[in-house]
């Protein structure tokens, strides 16, 4: 997946440290959503996706950081979403994507629904953290 963020003049970011934080980064990606004209639906998904992620981070990543920027590519507009923490990172990224599985108490649909609901998914994870980058596009 292409660097959105990099490639964008203007990127948001918000510190997540605690679960106001995640509210504050659903938020800012709801705004980016709207500005972008992303339909109520491409909205809700896109959000639904950064609470979810952005709930992993906090809770299995100790926290980070969310950036987000609008974008546009070949006559089409959408927003781009950057979760980065330092956590203990994901030992089997391909198991952490399968549907049920989970290394908590949830459901197992965290990782695995994010990547459903949004167009553009991509994950790295090592000792030093984890980086979810995700992308809808207006349609």
């Amino acid at each position: 997946m292409k660097d959105y963020g990099a490639a964008s003049a203007s990127v948001e970011t918000v510190p997540v440290a605690g679960s106001g934080d995640v509210v504050s980064a659903r938020q800012m990606v709801r705004v980016l959503a709207q500005r972008s004209g992303l339909s109520l639906v491409h909205q809700t998904k896109l959000v639904t996706a950064a609470s979810e992620l952005g709930r992993n981070m906090l809770i299995y990543g100790g926290g980070g950081v969310v950036s987000a920027a609008s974008v546009a590519d070949g006559g089409r507009s959408g927003v781009f979403v950057e979760f980065r923490d330092e956590g203990p990172g994901i030992a089997d990224i391909e198991l952490a994507l399968t549907d049920g599985w989970t290394s908590g108490n949830g459901m197992g649909l965290g990782l695995s629904g994010a990547k459903r609901l949004v167009d553009e998914f991509d994950i790295v994870s090592g000792a030093d953290g984890t980086t979810v980058r995700i992308l809808k596009w207006g349609r």
